[in-house]
């Protein structure tokens, strides 16, 4: 963790430099709670600490934020709502359009927001034509994190498509550990199967979950990928249903688990615990995807607030956010990548590196698709839909794939 305290120094130094003293604390509801996400969220305290402004902390755990979002909706009603909130997706944009978020267009103007945020990130910044948020990171979904051990016990290579990761797999079990570490959540197979859908093309991942079309969503290939998810099941051992997905990240990094399908903030857990990319354990983009991304994006969105004090703190953070030195302290720390393109590579890890040259590749070559398991492809009830008819095809509850097809296909026609 040395690189840690070197970066947050960094951070810190130019925070002071460049913030006015603020005297004014900032309320932040967030769902950051395990190790490698509190290191992480300390990065973003301690630089607004140097330029004087104080945090408090409002954690709601749970990874997809659903629990966070239920609290947040009882302060609004309440008429007491937090300074910042993280958020994903359209929610940001459901917040926008109820009048609740504060504007951020001056200080992006200012600042130049615009020139360095990625355009499918400004599509949750921004909402009528005003800036509302400020990102954090970039997340990318479709990663596979490998205990490097288990997989060279099993005498292959990294596999690069769907036949080689089911080898790959078969191999662990042979070798006596659970093949794949997964946690039983609805989100946590969502991400699964969202690398799934797009590891059979970017085509398909587009049409079924961004433009709902019906064919797609309860077709041929749709099928195929529910098959697959199906598979994937029986590589995970009997105690997955409810697990934290950090707990299924240590059961990769102490080797009772061969591999986790997960976001990039697993590499968080990794890190925290001491392990080295390359050494210890791998990071493979889900085979077949490699070219493409599906991504989220944490960011902070400002609430209305009638205090001038409170306002000028919100401010004061949208800044700390969106400066360089932060963007890369906070994401070499968080496993994610910078929201500005601007921020040079040079302290993040090979996995890091790695993920910052496919964000650019994929938003050069029009295949970065914002993911449906974490509220950016489709809006809230859409997503809710989804993933209720994939956690019970993982659960069993279908005769097949085709019969999951034509449920989804279903359910998000409904939900529309």
């Amino acid at each position: 963790m040395r690189l840690f305290g070197k970066t947050l120094t960094a951070a810190a130094a130019l925070a002071l430099t460049t913030s006015v003293a603020l005297a004014e604390d900032v309320e932040v509801l967030h769902w950051w709670t395990s190790g490698g996400e509190a290191a992480a969220l300390n990065v973003l305290k301690e630089n607004l600490a140097a330029g004087g402004t104080g945090w408090v902390d409002m954690p709601v755990a749970g990874g997809g934020g659903e629990a966070a979002m239920t609290a947040l909706r009882a302060r609004v009603t309440a008429g007491d709502p937090p300074t910042a909130v993280q958020m994903l997706g359209f929610d940001i944009l459901d917040w926008a359009a109820e009048g609740a978020l504060a504007d951020l267009t001056a200080t992006a103007q200012a600042e130049g927001w615009d020139k360095v945020v990625p355009a499918a990130l400004q599509g949750f910044s921004t909402h009528d034509g005003k800036w509302v948020a400020a990102p954090v990171n970039v997340h990318s979904t479709n990663w596979v994190w490998i205990n490097k051990a288990a997989l060279d016990a099993t005498g292959l290579g990294e596999p690069t498509t769907w036949e080689e990761l089911v080898a790959v797999l078969d191999k662990m079990k042979e070798n006596g550990i659970t093949p794949l570490g997964h946690g039983g959540q609805p989100w946590q197979e969502a991400t699964v199967f969202d690398g799934i859908v797009l590891g059979m093309g970017g085509d398909l991942y587009r049409k079924a979950f961004i433009d709902l079309d019906p064919a797609a969503l309860g077709g041929p290939e749709m099928a195929e990928a529910f098959n697959r998810l199906i598979k994937l099941r029986t590589y995970v051992d009997d105690n997955f249903s409810g697990r934290d997905w950090n707990l299924a990240s240590a059961m990769v990094i102490n080797g009772e688990a061969g591999m986790q399908m997960m976001g990039d903030w697993a590499k968080g857990e990794f890190l925290k615990a001491g392990k080295v990319p390359g050494t210890d354990f791998v990071c493979i983009r889900f085979p077949g995807t490699q070219g493409s991304v599906t991504f989220n994006s944490d960011q902070f969105a400002m609430f209305n607030q009638a205090d001038a004090a409170k306002q000028e703190a919100q401010i004061a953070m949208a800044k700390a956010i969106m400066d360089p030195a932060f963007q890369s302290a906070f994401n070499v720390v968080k496993g994610s990548v910078p929201a500005r393109t601007d921020v040079p590579n040079d302290a993040f890890d090979d996995c890091g590196k790695k993920g910052m040259a496919d964000l650019a590749e994929a938003n050069t070559n029009g295949t970065l698709y914002g993911s449906m398991a974490h509220g950016h492809a489709a809006p809230a009830a859409v997503k809710n839909a989804t993933y209720d008819v994939i956690t019970a095809a993982f659960n069993g509850e279908y005769a097949d794939g085709a019969t999951a097809a034509a449920a989804l296909a279903e359910a998000v026609a409904a939900a529309q």
